[in-house]
């Protein structure tokens, strides 16, 4: 049996989708200069929603350029397997074959059989516009929808493959066919948490001898005709606001709501022995996780009591004092970020022990299930130089007592946990350090 203390697991290639462009230096260049993704939308209607505006991935268009460098058979694969591919899961496939060309990591340098993937991803709605040919045919004399001829009329009309382009495994299934990835291979639905407890599953996979290389992403999109309006009716957004770049505001006293976002991360992670026997450049080492369910029957708090969970889970051991920063969710509500201050004191103490505390939400909003792989890669590149401030927060209110990254002069420190929490109260953490 392998001796689990023995696999140590490191990251070797990362790629990204962002509203600050699909380059992770880019990314974190836009994080430093306090750039915004955050502007008016264009594939949601003006008008119909309570907000106008939102942070999308606009530079990425779905063209085979957008998937990075690649063989020319791969890339026909590509194009035709993109006919069955909805938005959210084309951004999912793009940075898997980023992070494989960022790793370096050649079709004979990996086991087929010993390499996967593993995804997270929310749910995918579907766009209306696969069902108007087949409801159109069951439009009666007076304008009414007649279902009784939806089976006969209507059915025929919708693309047999229709359910394939929506399905949430399917990100993990597409990047798992075109590279012939015949490894461990799971997708895990988690809303927001969603990255991290991925990353945690390719750890724990890895660790335990399963795999010796897995492909990491996540994708999300939370800008779509019905998931936006979802999210309208169901959260609480940041009202519209002269300047859309001022609209999320995390940790501030005038925080009003989360900013709808699209994007995607992935990284390549392998085992230590792998990674130096090809050669490959090491980003940095995962060393910790956290998963923890507390919902809202706990009581009001449900959101610290989580988020206190997998902090101290990730933190595990290690001295408080190591950690150079925590890159936290911030969603911009008042509730979930004074609940989230709360839980970095639990377990760091207050203002005056607490390492940085910075997050990418003022810059890019909520990219749902894709927000945390994109953060931690954004927290994985600054490690070792200057951390990214919070953006639009000049000092954190009164409820939200944390160690605010408001400059650009903070050490980003050798260690970091990104943490993320969804509306139902699941949260996930994962700590990484640089690699020594």
């Amino acid at each position: 049996m392998v001796n689990v203390t023995s696999r140590r697991v490191v990251i070797t290639g990362v790629g990204v989708v962002t509203p600050l462009g699909n380059d992770s230096d880019r990314l974190l260049s836009g994080l430093r200069s306090r750039r915004s993704g955050i502007g008016p939308l264009t594939q949601v209607p003006h008008g119909v929603l309570s907000v106008d505006y939102g942070a999308e991935a606009s530079e990425f268009t779905g063209d085979i350029a957008d998937y990075g460098p690649m063989d020319k058979k791969l890339q026909r694969t590509i194009r035709k397997g993109s006919k069955v591919m909805c938005r959210e899961i084309e951004m999912g496939v793009a940075v898997a074959q980023l992070a494989l060309s960022d790793a370096g990591l050649e079709v004979n340098q990996r086991d087929r059989d010993r390499t996967g993937v593993l995804y997270g991803c929310d749910y995918i709605m579907s766009q209306p516009i696969e069902f108007a040919a087949g409801i159109q045919k069951c439009i009666d004399a007076d304008g009414n929808f007649d279902f009784d001829r939806w089976g006969e009329h209507g059915k025929p009309e919708v693309n047999p493959l229709w359910l394939l382009k929506y399905l949430p495994n399917m990100p993990a299934s597409h990047v798992a066919i075109y590279n012939d990835l015949r490894g461990a291979n799971n997708s895990i639905t988690l809303r927001e948490a969603s990255a991290c407890a991925a990353m945690a599953e390719a750890y724990s996979t890895i660790s335990r001898g399963q795999a010796d290389v897995l492909l990491v992403g996540s994708t999300g999109s939370r800008i779509h005709p019905l998931r936006s309006l979802h999210a309208d009716m169901q959260e609480t957004l940041a009202k519209n606001q002269s300047d859309p770049s001022t609209m999320s505001r995390p940790f501030t006293a005038t925080r009003d709501g989360s900013v709808l976002g699209e994007g995607a991360g992935a990284m390549v992670c392998e085992t230590l022995e792998h990674a130096q026997a090809r050669g490959a450049t090491i980003l940095g080492e995962i060393v910790g996780y956290g998963s923890s369910a507390v919902g809202p029957a706990f009581g009001e708090r449900f959101y610290q009591a989580a988020i206190t969970n997998v902090l101290r889970a990730a933190l595990g051991d290690e001295d408080k004092a190591n950690i150079g920063h925590v890159h936290a969710h911030g969603l911009g509500t008042v509730e979930c970020d004074a609940q989230e201050a709360a839980a970095i004191n639990d377990v760091f103490g207050p203002v005056d022990q607490q390492p940085p505390v910075t997050t990418a939400k003022g810059h890019i909003g909520n990219l749902g299930a894709g927000g945390g792989m994109v953060e931690t890669i954004a927290s994985l590149k600054s490690l070792g130089e200057n951390l990214f401030p919070i953006l639009n927060c000049d000092a954190p209110a009164d409820d939200c007592p944390i160690n605010a990254c408001v400059d650009d002069s903070t050490a980003a420190g050798k260690q970091f946990i990104n943490v993320n929490v969804t509306p139902q109260g699941q949260a996930s953490a994962i700590r990484i350090r640089a690699f020594e």
